[in-house]
């Protein structure tokens, strides 16, 4: 009651001293204690409903990951995923390197070349001392770099074989989703524990987890097209692995009569026929090396 109830019905029962565990019985309290046990329902009820909330952003994300994760699985050819991965980093980096400039000439080609050159752009293969890229647009842009793209790929395919590449595609896309769906997941966690705190600011969580969230899975998703086509286009898979070098002979244990004896020893001083045997068997010398002297 002095939780739920209202500040009249906090007053009286402060005026009367009542204890904690004393009964109530009246018509007008037990009304305050019904409209008391609705509040309290109330607030579970939206306890529960944002936890739900929160579970439903998740579940999104988990569907689009796992939907990924069976094509790869059930074997079907990426080639064209790659592709379109190629096709979404070059056309975000043009735009990135971009800016606001309309003209070719005032584009950051320096930074463009660099970022694509470690990822899908080999230094050397785009000339940017030609005039001709003074009457480029953003779109032949893209298309030429698109072109360069396909074109280092498809060398990669001849140098590695089509099958192969095939089968490495799904490997590296298997690995790279799988690292950055358990971080992303420890990320979210993360997340919901501190999010509550955004309703002191007057702010909704369950909207502040959504949009974070989608920023996140966003950014998680271009680390992935990242990290993917980097290794795809630099990846060299060995045809003939060298076999393992012995480096040690087997060796057994042997006890008593059966265990191998070692050459006698040549040295100066004379062997006494009752002296032990050098060889090290532990024998007198006339029952072992020395018995056919």
């Amino acid at each position: 009651m002095r939780l739920f109830g209202s500040d009249r019905i906090k007053g009286i029962v402060s005026s009367l001293g009542m204890e904690e565990d004393q009964p109530i019985e009246h018509k007008l309290l037990s009304g305050q204690i019904e409209q008391a046990q609705k509040r309290v329902e109330g607030n579970n009820f939206d306890i529960r409903r944002n936890v739900l909330q929160y579970d439903d952003v998740m579940n999104t994300q988990r569907e689009i990951i796992y939907k990924q994760r069976r094509s790869v699985l059930e074997g079907e050819n990426l080639r064209d995923s790659i592709m379109d991965m190629v096709s979404t980093l070059i056309d975000s980096a043009v735009d990135t390197y971009a800016g606001d400039a309309s003209h070719p000439g005032d584009w950051n080609w320096k930074g463009l070349l660099t970022y694509l050159g470690k990822i899908c752009i080999p230094p050397g293969t785009f000339n940017t001392d030609d005039e001709q890229i003074y009457d480029l647009t953003r779109p032949t842009a893209k298309e030429e770099l698109m072109k360069i793209a396909e074109k280092v790929y498809r060398r990669q395919e001849e140098v590695n074989g089509n099958e192969r590449m095939r089968e490495v595609e799904r490997v590296i896309t298997l690995r790279v989703v799988d690292q950055k769906w358990m971080d992303h997941i420890d990320a979210m966690d993360q997340l919901r524990q501190g999010i509550g705190l955004r309703a002191y600011g007057q702010r909704d969580p369950v909207q502040e987890y959504k949009l974070e969230g989608y920023e996140m899975f966003e950014e998680m998703i271009r680390n992935i097209q990242e990290e993917v086509v980097t290794l795809l286009f630099h990846v060299r898979v060995q045809s003939n692995v060298p076999k393992r070098e012995k480096v040690a002979e087997p060796i057994s244990a042997t006890h008593g009569e059966n265990r191998p004896k070692k050459p006698a020893r040549t040295s100066n001083r004379k062997i006494g026929r009752n002296d032990p045997c050098p060889c090290g068997s532990g024998k007198k010398y006339k029952n072992c090396c020395g018995a056919n002297l």
